[in-house]
């Protein structure tokens, strides 16, 4: 099934992926005069329409389809299953097999239609036991479907490598080549057919229900803020609040709320880390991380690269910002909860949804007006939802569902800058995903390294003109200030949390973690990457706790900083010669997962394997802070 594509939760101390929480991003401060104009007549957040996947969850086509779901794979199962060896030698192998990938892909495709609907309509309201008894039911019916599935991959990557590469020479089957040669990159580490079910059947009482525990307890928490009880969101986004008593208020109540359960989130990560190392142990994979690069088809001495350069970094991006920003607050230090507040020489006011919209619509269309018209597609068809509910998911993400419907947009719009900025974000995987959907249900899915450039360039594009059209120097001060904190959460951050994860994951091989343990990998980290302009202050140990990342997407993290030095990169090249530039971008999305990373960077000249290669993406974040000190 289509997984979300997440895109802020880890970003800064809080934003989504599948699942996201993170302060969301920084975009051109509002007006005074557009920002009375919202306060006078706030606009109405959209709200998505899932009827174009089902009606409604008791409605009779989803009962049909998980039915016809059911048959399906019955059927196929009975139809090849321990045949397909034997077919692919006979004259007329590969249009055979080419019928049996077919009917794979047209399953594939149902599933994730019905797999879609009943997680977003979760996300929507993971509290509701309605809805979450609902998606429970269709995770449980789809993973009892799939077991039908299983034999299928695993016994075609047992075909003869010469007997495949015969029948792939049939067109039929020829078609599918990206997609089978990336299945074989998985062959080292199958296992035997009932091992693999029993994986397979066992992971909903397994990694699935820690999950699905972990998303169900921190939508219920509740922080005690000035006497409210507020959900995640709310109390995540006053750590941007202009008041510095209201951020500090909010630090400290998360930070009690956090404590009070940290057995239960120290229960989830121990019990979790211990799933991927029995997982790993039995597959042969060496290192903690290498099944997630065997999964973003990377080599693990690029991010191995990636993840040294980062850090050689530190001190020449993070520290030096942050000691920036205390200085424009008067400070030598920050605390902690003020690492996201707002700059006091920024613009106030709330950025109304309809300039939010306008903002990014713009700068997509000055780049593309192809760009621009998906884009606009998610507002006028309702495709996303926007507003903060109670029991909602925090962050966003943007969730490609299946090809034979569209993506859909999840937010939690709050007028702030960053929010322009998040939209922007989500609305370039929307527009990524919407170009991929013609490859089909198998080859649409885009690594995760290359599914964040589409993201991460959309906001590029954003406060490019943005930052071009602010004459006022304080305001254009604010805006590249706001871009430098946002590329240093999402880079900087993004690497921070993978050397945690790396490291509670290592550590976990030796027994089970304390949540105080935890605690301080996690304070080490973030005192190595924040630097000594940050005070870390006590209460601050426990914030590792709601980053979904952690649990949805081990070693997700990366991803992020990859995408933001390659965008880098990529808007140079933009920027350097422009004609012709847009038409090989879309390309590149409109690939989807048919080409390795390398093979779709190579138009523009770019070869992430070259060791200087990310030192040239960091150095664009050092430019801006030099900018910045200049400005003084």
């Amino acid at each position: 099934m289509p997984k979300a594509v997440t895109s802020r939760t880890v970003k800064t101390s809080r934003k989504p992926s599948s699942r996201k929480s993170a302060p969301a991003k920084p975009t051109k401060p509002a007006s005074k005069k557009s920002a009375s104009a919202a306060s006078r007549k706030p606009a109405k957040l959209p709200e998505w329409n899932l009827a174009d996947l089902y009606p409604a969850i008791d409605a009779p086509q989803v009962a049909a389809d998980l039915d016809r779901l059911d048959a399906d794979c019955a059927s196929f199962e009975a139809d090849f299953k321990g045949k397909l060896a034997e077919e692919a030698a006979k004259d007329g192998g590969g249009a055979w097999l080419a019928s049996a990938v077919r009917r794979y892909e047209a399953i594939e495709d149902l599933a994730g239609r019905l797999g879609s609907y009943a997680g977003l309509v979760h996300a929507g309201d993971s509290v509701d036991s309605a809805k979450s008894k609902f998606y429970g039911d269709v995770s449980e019916r789809l993973t009892a479907a799939s077991v039908h599935l299983l034999f299928f991959a695993l016994e075609l990557n047992r075909v003869d490598d010469e007997v495949l590469e015969r029948a792939m020479q049939t067109p039929e089957l020829g078609h599918y080549r990206p997609w089978i040669e990336d299945l074989r990159k998985d062959k080292p580490y199958q296992l035997e057919d009932r091992v693999e079910q029993l994986f397979h059947e066992k992971s909903q009482t397994g990694y699935g229900a820690f999950n699905r525990l972990f998303d169900q307890t921190i939508s219920g928490l509740r922080f005690k803020v000035g006497g409210k009880e507020l959900a995640i969101e709310p109390t995540l986004n006053l750590l941007q609040d202009r008041t510095p008593a209201k951020r500090k208020a909010a630090a400290d109540a998360l930070a009690k709320t956090f404590k009070a359960n940290e057995r239960t989130f120290a229960l989830i990560t121990n019990t979790l880390a211990k799933d991927k190392e029995i997982s790993d142990r039995w597959r042969g994979f060496e290192d903690v991380a290498d099944s997630r690069h065997l999964n973003n088809r990377v080599e693990r001495e690029v991010v191995d690269a990636l993840v040294a350069s980062v850090r050689g970094a530190y001190p020449r991006l993070s520290h030096r910002y942050y000691k920036l920003k205390a200085g424009w607050f008067g400070k030598k230090k920050l605390p902690h909860w003020d690492r996201n507040a707002p700059l006091p020489f920024a613009a106030t006011g709330s950025i109304a949804w309809p300039e939010a919209r306008n903002m990014v619509l713009t700068a997509y269309n000055a780049f593309s007006p192809e760009m621009a018209r998906i884009a606009e597609r998610f507002f006028t068809d309702r495709w996303i939802d926007a507003p903060v509910r109670p029991g909602k998911a925090p962050g966003a993400f943007s969730h490609p569902t299946t090809p034979s419907a569209h993506p859909y947009v999840l937010m939690n719009y709050q007028g702030k800058p960053r929010d322009v900025m998040t939209l922007a974000h989500e609305l370039g995987h929307g527009v990524h995903q919407v170009l991929a959907a013609g490859n089909g249900a198998l080859m649409a899915p885009t690594p995760l390294t290359l599914a964040e450039t589409a993201s991460v360039f959309g906001e590029m594009l954003t406060f490019r003109r943005l930052l071009s059209q602010t004459k006022s120097v304080k305001q254009r001060q604010a805006l590249l200030a706001g871009k430098v904190e946002d590329m240093i959460n999402t880079v900087v951050r993004q690497i921070a949390f993978y050397s945690f994860e790396r490291a509670i994951h290592t550590e976990r091989r030796s027994g089970e973690l304390t949540a105080q343990r935890i605690g301080e990998i996690w304070l080490s980290v973030q005192g190595e990457s924040l630097g000594p302009a940050i005070d870390i202050r006590p209460g601050y140990e426990n914030f590792w706790m709601y980053i979904p990342h952690f649990i949805h997407s081990p070693f997700y993290v990366y991803a992020y900083a990859f995408g933001d030095c390659l965008v880098n990169s990529l808007y140079a090249v933009y920027e350097n010669a422009q004609e012709g530039f847009a038409d090989r971008y879309l390309a590149m999305l409109s690939a989807g997962g048919t080409k390795h990373y390398s093979e779709l960077l190579a138009p523009f000249g770019l070869d992430a394997k070259d060791p200087t290669f990310w030192d040239g993406g960091l150095s664009v974040i050092a430019g801006m802070i030099d900018e910045l000190e200049e400005m003084g």
